[in-house]
């Protein structure tokens, strides 16, 4: 990470090709191994990825429309639909209209969705702090790292209809 020629933003030679990929590997693998953990505190709802996705971006827009949602999530309607329908089955969200015709609707957190939030981040903390031995040295570095990584590749999304799963290679 100490690569200028990362730094410069200039192409990338086919060593830090592999080193990206790496990364990549390592944060799909990082991501899977955290799904996989069972909760501690019997209070904490596991939920399916594309929940909690919804309830992450909630997180950081509490008053949302669905098209909001979808658009941040890279969720397409019909399934966020499903998914919405899930999340207030479980109690996580509620739906409200906005608007005087009553076709406009915004989706809220509950108490009982926010808490899972909270208890379940809580949960990634210790579990991610403890596989790295507690070690903070570089956390920052790969928090500011993995931000940017994030924020290119959701600026950069495919449009719906277009998107070849990474999974389908």
């Amino acid at each position: 990470m100490h690569d200028k020629t990362h730094q410069a933003g200039s192409a990338a030679g086919p060593a830090e090709e592999q080193r990206w990929a790496d990364l990549a590997d390592l944060v799909l693998i990082i991501s899977r191994e955290i799904q996989f953990r069972r909760y501690t505190d019997e209070r904490a709802v596991h939920l399916s990825q594309s929940e909690g996705m919804v309830m992450r971006y909630l997180k950081r827009d509490p008053d949302a429309t669905p098209s909001r949602i979808a658009a941040a999530t890279g969720l397409q309607r019909t399934n966020l639909s499903t998914v919405l329908r899930g999340l207030e089955h479980k109690g996580f969200i509620e739906r409200h209209a906005h608007s005087g015709d009553g076709r406009g609707v915004t989706v809220h957190s509950t108490e009982r969705g926010r808490s899972n939030t909270v208890l379940v981040r809580q949960e990634w903390a210790t579990s991610v702090s403890a596989a790295a031995g507690h070690d903070t040295t570089d956390l920052d570095a790969a928090l500011t790292l993995l931000t940017a990584v994030e924020a290119g590749l959701t600026r950069t999304r495919p449009q719906p209809g277009a998107v070849r799963l990474a999974t389908e290679s």
